[in-house]
């Protein structure tokens, strides 16, 4: 449609929330509309990395800064913060998905283009021993109260 990266990532945000605030005032579940919403935070989010690497000129590796240090942000608000959990949740959900896209696109794209040319296998094998990685090192445990 030639409408460039941030026309794009506006309209798959409006999409994404209005998906997200019909998803809140559901009462029960509906799949349909559960998966509206995860595509569309899919979307939006490889419309963002887009804009901010290839629109503003960042590269791959400055957009995978922006969107680490962006959610970082969002895991101090959550210690920090009485922002609402749900909000947090939302905006560290939103921001994974460009940070994987620019991560994604800095492993296995050319070298001229900015990126490191692997192969899709070795970019995988690094992306999942990233995500072994931060499993181990950050583990998970339950809350210690109901929600």
């Amino acid at each position: 449609m030639q409408l460039g990266y941030l026309a794009a990532t506006g309209i798959f945000a409006t999409l994404f929330l209005v998906f997200v605030g019909a998803q809140i005032r559901a009462r029960q579940y509906h799949p349909a509309l559960y998966w509206a919403t995860i595509i569309a935070s899919t979307t939006v989010g490889t419309t963002m990395a887009d804009f901010f690497d290839r629109s503003l000129g960042i590269g791959y590796a400055g957009g995978a800064l922006v969107f680490s240090t962006l959610l970082a942000g969002v895991a101090l608000a959550y210690y920090r913060t009485r922002i609402s959990r749900a909000a947090l949740f939302w905006a560290a959900f939103i921001l994974t998905r460009p940070l994987g896209a620019v991560v994604g696109d800095f492993l296995d794209k050319p070298v001229a283009a900015g990126g490191l040319e692997l192969s899709r296998y070795t970019a995988s094998a690094v992306l999942f021993a990233a995500i072994v990685g931060l499993l181990w090192l950050v583990p998970q445990r339950a809350a210690r109260r109901a929600h």
